[in-house]
């Protein structure tokens, strides 16, 4: 896919996964919402500062994840020096697509195995997100969200296998920067109105439907590529012709 492709529909994933996310991740915001003192919870403002300050470090942690795995994918990839390489990772990431586009949906329930790969290292640094708790200063609300942002989780690992096929450290941060980014509408608004948003994303015809879009979003993702191809042939046989009628 091409880069403004890939992170269009990083940023879609993004929006359409939090369905799936606003359960556990909506119920960790609402909770530490209620965790702030009164004269913080009373002034919207100040809980939507908050509220920012926790999802600000989270999607610091996607993009830091991102960063690794683009960077370890692409010395996989430069060791290999295979001619294909490119074509390879384009099927990898529509392949993350269609998965998280199944596992949303609920047809490929066995996904959520994945989220146990995560679970050694959530526990070694959980307690240290114990240790910020009551969130009483931006700092906290930032280290918790920092924290918060390796919480197991099937879709984030989906997304970072992506990642790990991006070809560049910079560009598998940008595809979890805009994941991430994707996933801020929902869960800011987790923060006001957690019980009216899980309510929405445990509708089974909702996640259903944006389940196929993500899978509709990852099969188009395919032509998308062959067209501007297409186009490149296109103008470079213009030219050719252009060159060969000037001579």
């Amino acid at each position: 896919m091409d880069a403004p492709v890939t992170l269009t529909s990083a940023f879609l994933l993004g929006l359409f996964t939090t369905l799936h996310c606003v359960g556990m991740c909506g119920g960790i915001i609402g909770a530490l919402s209620l965790s702030l003192p009164a004269k913080i919870r009373d002034n919207k403002l100040q809980l939507l500062f908050f509220v920012g300050t926790y999802n600000l470090g989270r999607i610091m942690s996607y993009s830091l994840a991102g960063l690794l795995a683009g960077s370890l994918g692409m010395s996989v990839l430069t060791s290999a020096s295979f001619e294909q390489g490119h074509q390879v990772l384009q099927y990898i990431g529509v392949s993350m697509m269609i998965a998280v586009g199944l596992y949303l949906s609920g047809w490929l329930p066995q996904l959520a195995r994945v989220e146990k790969i995560g679970i050694p290292l959530w526990k070694k640094i959980e307690p240290i997100g114990r240790h910020l708790l009551p969130v009483s200063s931006p700092i906290k609300a930032l280290g918790y969200g920092l924290i918060w942002g390796w919480l197991p989780c099937g879709m984030v690992y989906f997304v970072l296998i992506w990642a790990l096929s991006a070809g560049s450290a910079l560009q598998g941060a940008a595809i979890m920067l805009a994941f991430g980014l994707g996933t801020l509408p929902t869960l800011m608004t987790a923060g006001f109105m957690t019980s009216q948003l899980t309510r929405f994303a445990a509708n089974p015809k909702i996640r259903s439907l944006a389940g196929l879009l993500i899978i509709a979003m990852a099969i188009g993702s395919l032509f998308i590529p062959m067209e501007h191809q297409a186009h490149n042939d296109g103008q470079i046989e213009q030219m050719d012709h252009t060159n060969h009628h000037h001579h």
